[in-house]
């Protein structure tokens, strides 16, 4: 929880630098911080991997690659039918092959989550 801290002060600090120049950009910062900092909860999973855009990044790489195979579609139907085929596969690859988050560690994860929210109650 301390790099949870840690990462508040930084939004503190950030927040104060740049309130009055982009305020508009500070106020959509601290609607999300909470949102943004939840992965901290998770302290048995490798945080790395929660709050890293490589996956996404990955994916898109390889919907652009495909895409350029085909060239031109004939209409929008087309392209997004490759685009959900795709998705399908990505998905059951991720479900079967290679889970990225493994389930044992998010059962631990929950327990933990249950046992501190008893101990609070």
């Amino acid at each position: 929880m301390e790099r949870k801290k840690d990462a508040r002060k930084q939004s503190t600090l950030f927040v104060e630098e740049y309130q009055d120049r982009y305020p508009e950009a500070i106020e959509c910062l601290e609607a999300g911080l909470e949102d943004s900092l939840q992965f901290f909860h998770f302290d048995s999973i490798d945080h790395g991997r929660i709050s890293s855009t490589n996956v996404l990044e990955r994916l898109n790489k390889e919907i652009r690659r495909r895409s350029k195979v085909v060239g031109i579609f004939p209409g929008r139907e087309s392209y997004l039918r490759l685009l959900t085929s795709y998705l399908m596969e990505y998905t059951e690859e991720w479900e079967v092959e290679r889970s990225y988050i493994q389930p044992q560690k998010l059962e631990l994860v929950m327990i933990k989550r249950e046992a501190l929210l008893q101990d609070v109650a």
